[in-house]
């Protein structure tokens, strides 16, 4: 199984709690890798949240090549910040060249454009970018997106920690929203773009489990979005219906808990609002998902969420204080960074309901 943990705080936070996180789960885990995506940034990004900020790994050419097509699609730079990486060979690391974080300003013809057109904008240059640097074999394009930051790396997460300077506080990361995960998806090839959290157009999600129903849900999302691609994992299905179900269907959030694991029909039947429920699951039948899993995922205005496969199996938990809201594949992950929180209060999110982390960190939980 993989280890998933994520924090949403009031206060900016360094990715060393989530590593903490990570150690006190690592049994769960085979050191095939670690990924995080931090939002809502702070530390050295902190004044540039309205910068797309493009995270990548590459190699000296693959830069110079991102270089040449950033600059004829108009983008300015804006922020260049690399970070220092331990070239140690006793660390268990498989090192790209070259590690970059960049703001950019959007090209003149843009700046004053609707957010529709801009998001469309940040999601074809991630996608070129992306098929440029894999036709050479150069480099990843994680996310290119405002005040968001990913990075992914194959290795034992200590090291990887270690060759980052991750568990440093003061370091130059900081933010208030972080998800992390160990162990990538190892019913498939060990790459980077595989590593959890997944990212598109605000949205970030990661899982622990398995989607049986992978296939279906492949071919029907291929046709749905041209950025639905990748399908380096299964996982990366449940971050496309959750685009579709709210970016592009426009459904209120708890729409996304019926359409992954819709009721059972005799169950649905006894229900005031059964005919929605009917044309919800007919609808999006294909969008079903089948397996062991439990998701993590972080909606663009930072609201956090849970969700369970429909007979919970696939542990997970919410732990909270005053200043965070922390949840975890298991509670020992929790423990590790809120040992005097009040356990009694702890959320388990069930098989039939979807857990919310507002703005406000109140944790709501609505029944499916």
């Amino acid at each position: 199984m993989c280890r998933i943990a994520a924090i949403k705080s009031r206060n900016p936070l360094p990715p060393a709690p989530v590593l903490q996180m990570m150690i006190a789960m690592q049994k769960g885990h085979d050191n095939s890798g670690f990924a995080m995506v931090m939002q809502d940034l702070d530390g050295v990004f902190a004044g540039r949240k309205d910068l797309p900020l493009l995270s990548m790994a590459c190699t000296p050419a693959g830069l110079e090549q991102a270089d040449e097509a950033m600059d004829r699609l108009g983008f300015e730079l804006q922020f260049d910040w690399r970070p220092e990486v331990d070239p140690s060979e006793q660390l268990d690391i498989q090192r790209m060249p070259l590690y970059v974080f960049r703001n950019y300003q959007y090209p003149e013809t843009f700046r004053i454009r609707p957010m529709e057109e801009r998001k469309k904008l940040l999601v074809d240059t991630r996608l070129a970018l992306r098929k440029l640097l894999a036709e050479s074999n150069q480099g990843y394009v994680y996310s290119f997106w405002p005040d968001v930051l990913t990075l992914k790396e194959i290795g034992d997460p200590r090291d990887i920690a270690e060759a980052f300077h991750l568990w440093k506080d003061n370091q130059p990361l900081q933010a208030r929203v972080i998800s992390a995960q160990c162990r990538q998806n190892t019913n498939y090839q060990i790459v980077r773009y595989a590593a959890h959290p997944f990212f598109l157009e605000g949205y970030t999600l990661m899982g622990n489990g398995e989607n049986t129903f992978y296939q279906k849900n492949r071919d029907f999302q291929q046709r749905l979005n041209p950025a639905y691609t990748g399908f380096e994992s299964d996982t990366q299905c449940f971050l496309y219906t959750l685009h579709y179900v709210v970016d592009t269907l426009g459904w209120p959030i708890q729409y996304y808990k019926h359409v992954i694991t819709p009721l059972p029909f005799e169950e649905m039947a006894r229900r005031p609002d059964a005919p929605v429920l009917q044309e919800i699951r007919q609808a999006c039948q294909h969008l079903e998902i089948n397996g062991p899993n439990t998701v993590i995922f972080v909606l663009p205005d930072g609201k956090m969420g849970i969700a369970c496969d429909a007979k919970k199996l696939r542990p997970v938990v919410v732990g909270r204080d005053d200043d965070m809201v922390v949840a975890a594949s298991e509670v020992c992950g929790v423990n590790m960074i809120l040992p005097d929180r009040n356990s009694e209060a702890d959320v388990y999110p069930g098989e039939r309901e979807l857990v919310i982390v507002d703005s406000s960190l109140e944790v709501q939980r609505w029944p499916q």
